[in-house]
């Protein structure tokens, strides 16, 4: 199972820190992600991260503003949010995959958490 926390209301410039916590063994070898869900918009990719390598991939509008990592000890992964903007307001789920790698598309995810809102003023 996958827990996602740390969702909020935040001021427009202002940061959060998502976490997303795995049960036991499950977190190990799987590729991570974060995708979001705007109102009234299609769930989009946000980063992911592999296991192995730690190599992450991010969405050209969160690059440079968001960091995404893991803690393998642990079995959690986070999702740094800096320099938040209105725009960045959504449900944000994270998943895993079981294979070492990341991935842009949500339908390569075998696992969701359950989402934490993230409402950022302007």
């Amino acid at each position: 199972q996958l827990q996602a926390s740390g969702g909020g209301l935040v001021q427009a410039g202002g940061s959060l820190r998502l976490s997303c916590a795995a049960s036991g063994r499950f977190f190990l070898i799987y590729g991570m992600g974060w995708f979001r869900q705007a109102p009234g918009k299609e769930r989009e990719f946000v980063a992911h991260i592999s296991w192995g390598t730690g190599g992450t991939r991010y969405t050209d509008s969160v690059k440079g503003r968001f960091t995404i990592s893991r803690d393998n000890a642990k079995n959690t992964v986070y999702l740094q949010m800096n320099s938040l903007k209105p725009e960045d307001t959504a449900v944000y789920y994270c998943a895993a995959r079981r294979y070492d790698s990341g991935s842009d598309t949500d339908s390569m995810y075998d696992y969701w958490g359950q989402g934490t809102q993230v409402t950022v003023s302007s």
